[in-house]
C-alpha cells in the first residue's frame, strides 16, 4: 500500500515513524496546502493528517484512497458525508493525551497562581542578591487547597483534572456543556453558578454549537476578580476580545491558554496587546504534545492501519 503523511511536522521530528515503513511505501510531507494535498494523494491508499481539510477538493483526484487517519481526536476537518459517499473509511484517536493535557493544565495554573514569572524575574535581575531577608513577599500567592475549581466539560481530561484538583484539596464543581453528562463524586451546577463560585475555571470541552463563544463578556463579568481562567479545550470557546477586556479592567485576575481561535496566532489577535505574563500566559497548543502522548498517538494510528487492512 501507499501511505501519505500530509502534515508530518505536526507530529514532531523526534517521534519514530519507522513502523509505518513496514506496511508499504511511505511518503512524508511536513506541510501541505489543500492544493498540494490534492496532488500528493492521487495514488495513496492511506492518508495520515492532522489539520488538513479532507473534502471533495482535496480528494477529487484520490482514486485509490481507502482510509483517512486523523492524528487527533477532533474531526472537524473531515467532510464525513463526502467520505461516506466515496466509501472511504476514517479513524481518529481519543484518550492518548489525557495525562499530558491534565499535567499542562496544572503547569498553566501554578505559573499564574504562584506568580512564578515575578519571582523568577526577581532572582534573574539580581534583586535577591544582598537582600536583607531570606524571603521576598513582593507578590503574594495563595494555596489552592480549599479553593473551588470549576470545570467546564467533564470528559476524560476534565475528570483527570478533577481528580488531581481534588487531591490538592480543591472543591470541584462542573458544568456539562451537553447537559447530559453526570459524574458521580462531583457536583454538577449550571454555568452561572460555576462562574460565580469558582476560584479557578478550566475549560476541557470540545467545540460545538453549544460551546462556541461560551466564555464571552457576560461570562467573565460573573467571575470573581480573584479568579484564574484556563482554556485547554478549543480556542473558539473563548471570545478573545472579551477576555482581553476582562484582563485589562481586572474583572478576573489572570488567564492561561493553550489554544486560540486561530492557530498559529494572528497579528490581529486582541490578546497580543497584553504583555504582562503575570496576568496572561499563552502556550502554542502544546498541552497534548508530551513525547509519551505523541508516541502513543502514532502507535495507535499504526495499529489502526494494520487492523483496517487485515
Amino acid at each position: 500500500m501507499k501511505i501519505v503523511f500530509l502534515d508530518a511536522a505536526s507530529i514532531g521530528a523526534d517521534i519514530d515513524l519507522s513502523g509505518f515503513d513496514v506496511l508499504g511505501e511511505v511518503k512524508r510531507y511536513d506541510y501541505s496546502t489543500s492544493e498540494e494535498a490534492a496532488e500528493r494523494i492521487t495514488d495513496a491508499d492511506v492518508v495520515v493528517i492532522n489539520k488538513i481539510p479532507i473534502n471533495e477538493t482535496t480528494l477529487k483526484k484520490a482514486k485509490n484512497l481507502k482510509l483517512v487517519c486523523v492524528t487527533a481526536t477532533g474531526t472537524d476537518n473531515l467532510d464525513k458525508d463526502y467520505l461516506e459517499k466515496r466509501g472511504i473509511a476514517w479513524r481518529n484517536v481519543a484518550g492518548y493525551s489525557t495525562e499530558s493535557v491534565a499535567q499542562h493544565t496544572f503547569a498553566l495554573l501554578f505559573y499564574l497562581y504562584e506568580k512564578l514569572r515575578y519571582y523568577d524575574d526577581y532572582v534573574k535581575t539580581e534583586q535577591y542578591i544582598g537582600d536583607r531577608s531570606f524571603s521576598h513577599f513582593g507578590n503574594v500567592f495563595h494555596e489552592i487547597s480549599g479553593k473551588t475549581w470549576g470545570i467546564i466539560g467533564l470528559g476524560a481530561i476534565g475528570r483527570r483534572v478533577a481528580d488531581l484538583a481534588k487531591a490538592f484539596g480543591c472543591h470541584v464543581i462542573y458544568y456539562s456543556t451537553s447537559g447530559k453528562n453526570t459524574q458521580p463524586g462531583y457536583e454538577r451546577t449550571d454555568l452561572d453558578t460555576l462562574l460565580r463560585e469558582s476560584d479557578i475555571v478550566s475549560v476541557h470541552a470540545p467545540l460545538t454549537d453549544a460551546t462556541r463563544g461560551l466564555m464571552n463578556r457576560e461570562a467573565f463579568e460573573k467571575m470573581k476578580p480573584t479568579a484564574v481562567f484556563l482554556n485547554v479545550g478549543r480556542g473558539p470557546i473563548v471570545v478573545e476580545k472579551d477576555l482581553a477586556e476582562a484582563l485589562k479592567c481586572g474583572q478576573i485576575a489572570a488567564a492561561g491558554l493553550d489554544v486560540l481561535s486561530a492557530e498559529p496566532m494572528r497579528e490581529d489577535n486582541p490578546l497580543r496587546e497584553i504583555k504582562d505574563s503575570n496576568r496572561l500566559f499563552i502556550t502554542p497548543h502544546i498541552a497534548w504534545a508530551s513525547v509519551e502522548a505523541r508516541t502513543g498517538l502514532m502507535d495507535i494510528v499504526l495499529h489502526q492501519i494494520r487492523e483496517f487492512f487485515e
